[in-house]
């Protein structure tokens, strides 16, 4: 036998002792070609904030000038963390996303820390009146939160579990009765 004999019958036990190229593929890493004209779907984290938040109020309010009408949002939101700190705020702009951020910042601005007792209920009736608006806030022990409208909004955020509420304005304006719940939570004091 010459070198060139030797040579291809070591090649053929080599190629038969290998195992065949399917199975090699089919158990190998894939590899992902990235495509240039797509964008990655990558999705951002997003950090979850401390407070739940929530729009009571999102009206579309329009100015008349000279050269027609130029219309802006108004926004109404909500916001606490279920934990004794609950806000009120508004906010206006243009672009409805921008009045929600600006409303989410003057709620900041304006939060309160609320006492209550142990059970989630008020130490004490308590009422209190904003602009139009009158709230009266009482105990309900055992019966949840028995409240209407964006009164009941903020008692939840505030963390109230035990409370009743009564609107006692023919006022609509959320934003108002809203605004004195937070007012009449504010005048709790812890006897």
């Amino acid at each position: 036998m010459n070198e060139d004999e030797i040579k291809k019958e070591e090649k053929e036990t080599v190629e038969s002792a290998e195992t065949p190229k399917d199975v090699v593929q089919a158990h190998a890493p894939r590899e992902f070609k990235k495509n240039p004209r797509r964008p990655s779907q990558r999705r951002e984290t997003r950090v979850k904030s401390e407070f739940d938040q929530k729009i009571i109020s999102i009206r579309r309010v329009t100015r008349v000038v000279t050269g027609g009408r130029r219309f802006s949002f108004s926004v109404g939101v909500v916001i606490g963390d279920r934990k004794g700190r609950v806000g009120v705020g508004l906010g206006k702009a243009g672009d409805t996303p921008v009045a929600i951020e600006k409303a989410i910042r003057d709620a900041k601005k304006n939060m309160i820390k609320v006492r209550m007792t142990k059970n989630g209920s008020i130490p004490h009736e308590v009422e209190a009146k904003y602009s139009s608006s009158r709230v009266v806030i009482m105990r309900a022990l055992g019966k949840g939160i028995l409240a209407g409208s964006s009164v009941r909004t903020v008692l939840e955020f505030a963390g109230a579990k035990e409370v009743s509420a009564k609107i006692f304005s023919r006022s609509k304006n959320k934003i108002n009765n809203a605004k004195a719940a937070v007012k009449a939570l504010q005048r709790l004091i812890v006897r």
